[in-house]
């Protein structure tokens, strides 16, 4: 396995998949955004085409597999982070269903055509670029939890343009961005249809949205129950627990 690996790499468990992805404590691990954002997009079982947009080492890429047999294109800007998730792809062996492509999100629509893909996903930076205060924090980790690169409107833009008429965008964010995305979204024809706050436990606020729309969409927005990541005792609620670890 250690032909695999470069530097301080480790080769991690998708937990309930079974299927493996390349990790560095140094340079990028998935969160639980990415597990929460690839259960909660409705996807096609059988044909059609995915996006990823702002990829990182393919984490939303490799749990929709499980998901759809759809074609998968991931689009990551930085060289590290493609470099991990091709590899992680390879490890799989599903290079006939998930295409890696660096590149930047702001420049990728000539690349992957206009209004052809069925569904767009994104995990984005979250926090705005002045924001990004600790002078410690490693380039790679920056670029991808700031937006240095990338702009929230600007991956919303990017998202329009690549569905189809009727396509499904969907987004993990954080809840003090809602209305941005929302009228990021309704000025990019993506009518927001499905909403749901993740908690981290009960009597807490909000630290995490997950947002779907489509796009020419009628206005029919539902709110769905809270989603509770840990219990009064610290542990994985149920739901969040299958997701992680499937059925027991």
């Amino acid at each position: 396995m250690d032909e695999w690996l470069k530097d301080d790499e480790r080769m991690d468990y998708l937990l309930n998949e079974n299927l493996r992805i390349i990790q560095s404590p140094s340079v990028f691990s998935f969160s639980l955004d990415a597990v929460l954002l690839s259960r909660f997009v409705n996807v096609p079982h059988h044909k059609g085409s995915i996006v990823d947009l702002c990829a990182g080492n393919g984490a939303i890429p490799l749990f929709l597999s499980a998901r759809t047999k759809a074609k998968i294109t991931a689009v990551e800007l930085q060289d590290r982070l493609a470099d991990m998730a091709e590899r992680s792809v390879k490890y799989n062996e599903l290079e006939e269903q998930i295409e890696i492509i660096k590149g930047d999100v702001k420049t990728i629509v000539p690349v992957l055509g206009v209004e052809k893909h069925d569904v767009v996903t994104c995990n984005p930076p979250y926090f705005l670029a002045h924001e990004a205060s600790d002078k410690n924090l490693k380039e790679h980790m920056a670029i991808a939890r700031h937006e240095i690169h990338l702009k929230l409107d600007e991956m919303i833009y990017t998202t329009g343009k690549l569905l189809k008429q009727g396509g499904k965008a969907a987004f993990v964010h954080r809840p003090g961005r809602l209305l941005d995305i929302v009228t990021a979204m309704r000025a990019n024809r993506i009518e927001p249809k499905r909403i749901q706050f993740v908690y981290p436990k009960s009597g807490k606020e909000a630290n995490t949205l997950l947002i779907e729309g489509i796009k020419d969409g009628k206005p029919d927005l539902k709110i769905l129950p809270p989603l509770y990541v840990y219990d009064d005792v610290g542990e994985y609620t149920p739901v969040v627990r299958e997701m992680l670890y499937g059925k027991e």
